[in-house]
């Protein structure tokens, strides 16, 4: 019923996120799998359900449904996560339990005992439909064709795939060494680490109270990908003793955090929502660091700029989000074709404002967890063909996604593992 009911709201424009916050917290971490896994086969479901009735029943039930139906596939060898038979008696029971459902309970055990018996054939049917095969809105799958079109497929199988737990040690409070061994007497498999590194790849996710020493702050869960911010933006640059660093759109403040550990700054930390920068403080709290963080907007410097010059600039624009899809499923369902030119002229805006903030010399790091060409590649050749004083420096530009260790997969993804980005770092010359 719940799970459901995440998907009717996710329907009607609501974030996954916010929805599961409201669900009994005894009853979320399951609800939560089940909407994953639901939210990964919505495109096939919906197929399926048009075979299975042309005419879509009331939402809650179409909700029902689709969640009975998603549970249901399994195709390229991924095997559904429940028996057939005991989703169509939980469907039912869940059914005739809530109101808005009661009346079609009838209907929905038709459909799915229908799709017990035709299985096969209804599958093959819905899996001539691009929608189905891919469960991604059709203009994704267009976007994403034009933009990698050697890589797109591969692209959309990984958004399908679940997201490995991937630790950042914080190397002010524990050596990796000793981490490592921490997670080793706690229980804890490791997957993956190259040897010195701070980041941490465990066998398996587990809650974040498990980690050794989390609560001390010897420990934050963040992407591979978005650990590389950081040592790009100041690892080998020139910087001053105390270098003065600025991080736009900074909540939940994961990068924030990141600068702090690996260098002796002095960050500014801008985020338009006031209930965000909260995070940022707990997190830095948690982890014993301490940065400037105030709620504004950071596309009008006037309201919160002291007029000195940053030495770098981390700007991690807002987007669509597309490069992160595996661990946030209801992106591709709830953005639109006009998110991607709405989203990119802001992010040129955030880019021409936040440049003339930098001191020459001084480096910005542009980022976004998008695997759109236009939040990516397009936005950076504009803005560095307008901008004579910017020189693009050696980045990784569009980091794919992928999912499993090794496997060569994409060139660029030497990790293996991690979630779809894109970062340009620029520096500026002398006019």
């Amino acid at each position: 019923q719940a799970c459901a009911a995440a998907l009717e709201a996710v329907r009607a424009g609501r974030s996954l996120t916010a929805t599961l916050d409201a669900v009994d917290s005894k009853l979320r971490p399951g609800v939560q799998a089940l909407s994953f896994h639901v939210l990964r086969w919505l495109g096939c479901a919906e197929a399926l359900r048009h075979q299975l009735a042309r005419r879509a029943p009331p939402p809650p039930a179409d909700a029902l449904l689709c969640t009975a139906l998603a549970l249901a596939c399994g195709q390229e060898g991924e095997a559904a996560p429940y028996e057939t038979f005991t989703l169509v008696d939980q469907a039912v029971e869940a059914a005739k339990r809530t109101a808005s459902t009661r009346p079609q309970a009838n209907f929905i055990n038709a459909c799915l005992r229908r799709f017990l018996r035709d299985r096969e054939a209804l599958l093959a049917v819905a899996l001539r439909d691009p929608v189905a095969q891919w469960n991604h809105p059709r203009w994704w799958i267009a976007q994403i064709k034009s933009d990698h079109p050697q890589h797109w497929q591969a692209i959309l199988q990984a958004n399908n795939t679940r997201a490995p737990m991937t630790l950042r040690i914080n190397v002010r409070k524990v050596a990796p060494a000793d981490y490592l061994q921490a997670l080793a007497d706690a229980g804890l498999q490791v997957a993956q680490h190259a040897p010195g590194s701070s980041t941490v790849v465990l066998a398996r996710p587990c809650a974040v109270q498990k980690l050794p020493g989390f609560a001390e702050g010897w420990v934050s869960v963040q992407d591979a990908a978005a650990q590389m911010a950081a040592p790009l933006l100041l690892g080998d640059a020139p910087l001053s003793a105390k270098p003065r660093v600025l991080d736009a759109c900074a909540a939940p403040g994961g990068k924030t955090a990141h600068l702090l550990e690996i260098a002796d700054a002095q960050v500014t930390a801008i985020d338009v929502d006031a209930k965000r920068c909260e995070r940022i403080h707990q997190n830095l709290q948690r982890l014993g660091l301490w940065a400037d963080v105030r709620a504004a907007d950071a596309g009008r410097p006037e309201t919160w700029w002291n007029g000195q010059p940053f030495d770098a600039i981390l700007l991690d624009a807002p987007c669509t989000a597309s490069g992160i899809v595996r661990r946030h499923p209801d992106v591709r369902w709830l953005r639109r074709e006009s998110d991607i030119a709405q989203l990119a002229a802001l992010q040129a805006q955030l880019l021409n404002t936040l440049w003339p903030l930098l001191r020459p010399g001084g480096r910005l790091l542009y980022a976004t967890c998008s695997v759109f060409r236009a939040e990516g590649d397009g936005q950076i050749e504009t803005f560095v063909a307008r901008n004579t004083d910017a020189c693009h420096r050696p980045s990784p530009g569009h980091l794919l996604p992928q999912s499993g260790a090794g496997g060569g997969l994409f060139p660029d993804n030497a990790q293996g593992d991690h979630d779809g980005f894109y970062y340009a770092l620029l520096e500026k010359h002398s006019s």
